[in-house]
């Protein structure tokens, strides 16, 4: 399906992202497995992804860094000669009621999760307008559409990353570049695995279909928008939620 595409997926060492990266790996696609802190955690995700007969490489950079991040892509570029696909995964939390949340808890977010996004589209269209051809998919979350208490910095991330991804659509789509977010909703991951049995019960009870998500559910999305499949969407926000956005 993703056959002699190159795909660059933002922050694949661990959790969701390292799920979109086999996935797209197992669908063809030679993947660029991009991490910022943990090395040794990048390393086993392109070990996974080639022992099940994959391709990959592994690639530090810290996306919230304008300039870190254009020195990637124009190594990256140089390295494969074209990028086709473009998941803009990285994230973080810190959590907390707005009345004590520091500032420095605030930028951080936006920092990474919005500018992070907006710095890898900005360095990476260029490449893609010369190809005129390109898959750009941003993970949102249930958090941007709904808002979440505690998670003032998170939410307002990640309903940016969705305005951000319709005038993208719109700006990129003459040049046959699609843009997509996906929003997930509680997935299993590191992060929903420290929950309190009671958070987890009162999350459990606003999903429709009564359970959490898993990373499949979020790569599966992710790899078919990435495809010819879905080349006549573009400017839309997918909801892997288990119906909590309804």
């Amino acid at each position: 399906m993703l056959e002699n595409k190159v795909a660059l997926v933002t922050g694949a060492s661990r959790g969701i992202g390292r799920e979109i990266a086999k996935t797209l790996a197992m669908n063809g696609a030679f993947v660029i497995v991009n991490y910022n802190g943990s090395k040794e955690r990048a390393d086993e995700t392109v070990e996974e992804i080639r022992a099940n007969g994959g391709s990959a490489a592994a690639f530090q950079c810290n996306v919230s860094d304008f300039a870190q991040t254009e020195a990637m892509v124009k190594e990256l570029v140089a390295a494969y000669k074209h990028i086709d696909i473009l998941v803009n995964n990285a994230g973080i939390t810190r959590d907390g009621l707005i009345m004590k949340m520091s500032e420095e808890d605030f930028d951080k977010v936006i920092e990474t999760n919005l500018k992070g996004t907006f710095n890898t589209i900005r360095h990476l269209t260029r490449q893609m307008l010369k190809q005129k051809s390109g898959r750009i998919i941003n993970i949102s979350s249930v958090s941007g559409v709904l808002g979440n208490a505690g998670q003032a910095n998170y939410a307002a991330s990640k309903a940016g990353v969705i305005g951000l991804t319709k005038t993208m659509a719109r700006e990129l789509a003459s040049r046959g570049i699609t843009v997509n977010a996906v929003a997930p909703g509680f997935i299993d991951t590191d992060m929903t695995s420290v929950l309190s049995e009671s958070v987890k019960e009162a999350a459990v009870a606003q999903i429709p279909l009564g359970h959490f998500g898993s990373p499949k559910d979020v790569a599966e999305t992710v790899a078919f928008l990435a495809s010819d499949k879905a080349g006549y969407i573009t400017g839309q926000v997918i909801h892997v939620d288990g119906g909590m956005a309804i």
